[in-house]
């Protein structure tokens, strides 16, 4: 079995978590603290999942997806090739890495944990999707996150709802304004805390964190500046912490590359680093005498369990990385600084491998775009610089830790700045002799795959580029991709013409070096089809490409694929640059 998703009661008795097994979908298990064989306490169709325990530990809240009658197997008789055809009337039908989802809508749900016989209660219904429980702390009332308003099909506006815990109706405290996440209660139960991007376009937008009184009575009230800070790790293997206490909330906020521990006032003062400099806090508890546990990693190390005491002292409290450190040679992150044509600074990194140069490069473009590279272990740089590339990472305009203008600047004008800026942080990297300026390859994955494309059709400085499960035509995109319905006009802006001009597809007939594509059958994050477009043009030019499908794949083939797949890919990747940019180890 698998097991995943581990949460203690409050009391430490008691031991929940997920399990999936041989051929079965994942369900919520229990088992005493001190051992002995977990018990099952679901039997969903489609699984279970998010377990939350009551404050008096004797409960779970949970969210599993219940399916229509008739599809997804509860029904023996009819397999999934004979399920009745699906009538779509809604833009938000279906998400990557799930599938179709107008017909199995996520339900809170609640389980006595500690019964001989479980029979889990549903709290909520109807045609919504429901994320996120939290519960009060007298333990009468469960928060949740949904979009229940008439117009959430065509926005990503979300809402907070309370619901009691012995069911009943349901009811909104939020005012349709925000796109929310990650309710949590206040201890004297009285306010509710949670992250929000205080506008309804959040492209490039900081996330905030706000309070509302739980009963709804006064709007909700920003407990920290868009700018400069972030709380949204998204994109960096955060687990998301949100601690709070009557005066304060203590979460991650991303700046520069790093994921710091920050506290944040309710009285309406400056938010304080509680942990931060060169690494990536990646989650976080606190037990009741104060003592917070963290993960930290950073560039040489995934993450360790740190104690972090009331003044600050640290204490490492466990080696997770040395088996991996004996038997490999990590490479540092060494940083760099720059500055585009237009003067405007670029951040970013180069990992070089063991020895003596000059090495191939290869430039690596991350996805988002409002995501960020930064202080932590990179499976993909140490496999490359282990192979003896040396990698060039960066955060070009766009990306995420460096404020909203740093975001935004790239909206309805893709391929401009953020193609400056990455050009830049490349001539810097170049500047060192161990590089070799002329054995150089691009690569990049969704809009990491996207800006690959784009750089092969505008510049002849690459001798080779990997486009992986990218955005190459906006056109297609909009109508094929799950997020296609907002994100071509958000990121291109709405007119036909300018997304044309910058798509990637568009400039293909310029692109003169080799290609490697890799995609995903199940991909309805940048579907199949939009590699396939640019592998064709490419044939049809007469370009040395070559196509790699994973079967059974989505999007996230490169963090969480199957291992199998995982391998393959990077065997694929090796092969294709040891051709093309002739390593010499």
């Amino acid at each position: 079995p698998s097991d995943a998703q581990p949460r203690w009661s409050p009391d430490g008795r008691w031991l929940a978590f997920v399990r999936t097994e041989s051929e079965a979908k994942p369900q919520l298990f229990v088992m005493a603290a001190d051992g002995g064989e977990p018990r099952r306490l679901t039997e969903h169709p489609l699984g279970a999942g998010d377990p939350v325990w009551s404050p008096d530990s004797t409960r779970l809240a949970y969210i599993c997806r219940v399916p229509e009658d008739g599809r997804y197997g509860t029904d023996e008789k009819i397999t999934p090739d004979k399920e009745p055809p699906r009538r779509i009337t809604t833009r938000k039908y279906r998400v990557d890495n799930v599938g179709f989802t107008i017909d199995r809508r996520p339900h809170l749900f609640v389980v006595d944990a500690l019964a001989e016989t479980c029979e889990p209660l549903q709290l909520t219904r109807g045609d919504y999707d429901h994320a996120e429980p939290a519960w009060s702390p007298d333990g009468r009332t469960l928060a949740f996150v949904a979009a229940r308003h008439d117009e959430r099909d065509t926005d990503l506006i979300s809402d907070i709802f309370l619901v009691p815990a012995e069911g009943g109706d349901a009811r909104q405290v939020t005012d349709t304004t925000q796109a929310l996440t990650q309710p949590v209660f206040t201890p004297d139960g009285s306010t509710i805390c949670y992250r929000a991007q205080s506008n309804t376009d959040i492209v490039g937008r900081n996330t905030q964190l706000f309070r509302i009184p739980a009963d709804g009575s006064a709007a909700p009230q920003a407990l920290s500046e868009a700018e400069p800070w972030d709380f949204d790790a998204y994109g960096s293997g955060s687990s998301h912490p949100l601690l709070v206490d009557d005066d304060s909330a203590v979460t991650l906020c991303q700046r520069r590359g790093g994921i710091e521990l920050v506290r944040v006032p309710f009285d309406g003062g400056n938010p304080e680093v509680l942990a931060g400099g060169p690494r990536q806090v990646l989650a976080a508890d606190r037990a009741k005498g104060g003592v917070m546990a963290l993960l930290v990693a950073t560039d040489t190390n995934a993450g360790e369990l740190v104690a972090r005491q009331h003044d600050g002292t640290e204490t490492t409290l466990s080696d997770f990385g040395s088996g991996l450190a004996r038997t490999t040679s990590l490479r540092p992150m060494t940083e760099i600084i720059t500055a585009a044509d237009d003067g405007y600074e670029v951040h970013g990194w180069v990992v070089k491998p063991a020895g003596n140069g000059p090495f191939p490069v290869v430039l690596s473009i991350h996805g988002g775009p409002f995501t960020q590279y930064g202080w932590t272990l990179s499976d993909e740089a140490q496999v490359y610089a282990g192979a003896g590339y040396a990698v060039v990472l960066g955060n070009p305009r766009g990306s995420s830790g460096y404020g909203e203008a740093h975001g935004r600047v790239i909206v309805a004008d893709m391929g401009n700045r953020d193609h400056a800026d990455l050009l830049a942080l490349l001539d810097k990297a170049l500047a060192d002799e161990d590089l070799d300026a002329d054995r150089v390859g691009v690569m990049g994955g969704s809009y990491g795959g996207y800006m690959t494309g784009w750089m092969l059709g505008h510049e002849h400085r690459f001798a080779a580029g990997i486009v992986e499960r990218a955005l190459t035509s906006f056109d297609s995109f909009t109508g094929s991709s799950d997020i296609g319905w907002f994100f071509s006009d958000s990121y291109a802006g709405p007119d036909p013409d300018r997304q044309r001009a910058q798509s990637p597809l568009t400039h293909a007939d310029n692109i003169d070096v080799p290609v490697l594509v890799v995609h995903s059958e199940q991909d309805w994050r940048c579907p199949l089809e939009q590699g396939q477009r640019l592998y064709e043009r490419l044939k049809r030019n007469g370009v040395e490409t070559e196509l790699l499908v994973f079967p059974g794949e989505g999007h996230e083939l490169s963090r969480s694929g199957l291992p199998s797949h995982r391998v393959a890919r990077f065997e694929a990747i090796l092969d294709w640059w040891a051709r093309h940019l002739q390593s010499a180890q």
